[in-house]
């Protein structure tokens, strides 16, 4: 932890976290933590962001994830799963107490419009197919939202969606492919 001035304590990001521990002697676990962290940095902010479906807030959410793993790294089982389920398991902790804090607070009327998704150059056509596919999102609840993002914006297999959402593997197909349906 760091402490500020006045004696609050915050905890640091992700970067500073690593960069601490890399001023001591390495080990094993460390050089695995920072292996998985490079191979699904990208995988966990887009599952974050496609729960949030806020940008800003899902690099919150992501540093807050590797924050938290990187905490927890000596408690990783694998005889439990996959460093990745596990990974992806704390990201999805972290972004349903993001979703809760959310809640707690005063709701829009109306999801404002993210004009970055369909860019200008775009044919129409695939224009039309986004915004299609995003009100077909949209219209899911959130457990079903969460099973799109699990397994096409974080790539994870469903035996690992079945790891983080804590099922068996085939339930997790078979919830998945009920709302691919």
């Amino acid at each position: 932890m760091v402490v500020m001035e006045g004696s609050h304590s915050r905890s640091r990001g992700v970067t500073e976290t690593l960069a601490a521990a890399a001023t001591h002697a390495p080990s094993d676990v460390d050089a695995a933590f920072e292996e998985l962290y490079r191979q699904s940095r990208d995988d966990v902010y887009a599952y974050v962001a496609g729960l949030l479906r806020d940008r800003s807030a899902a690099e919150d959410v992501t540093a807050q994830a590797f924050e938290r793993a990187y905490r927890r790294r000596r408690t990783f089982k694998p005889g439990r799963g996959s460093p990745r389920a596990w990974l992806f398991g704390i990201a999805r902790n972290a972004a349903l107490d993001e979703l809760r804090r959310r809640r707690r607070r005063a709701r829009l009327v109306a999801e404002p419009e993210d004009e970055t998704l369909v860019p200008p150059h775009e044919g129409a056509e695939v224009a039309v197919r986004r915004a299609a596919l995003r009100a077909a999102i949209a219209e899911l609840s959130g457990r079903e939202r969460e099973l799109v993002a699990l397994k096409f914006f974080a790539g994870l297999t469903n035996g690992e969606i079945a790891t983080v959402i804590g099922t068996s593997e085939t339930n997790a197909g078979t919830k998945l492919h009920r709302v691919i349906q």
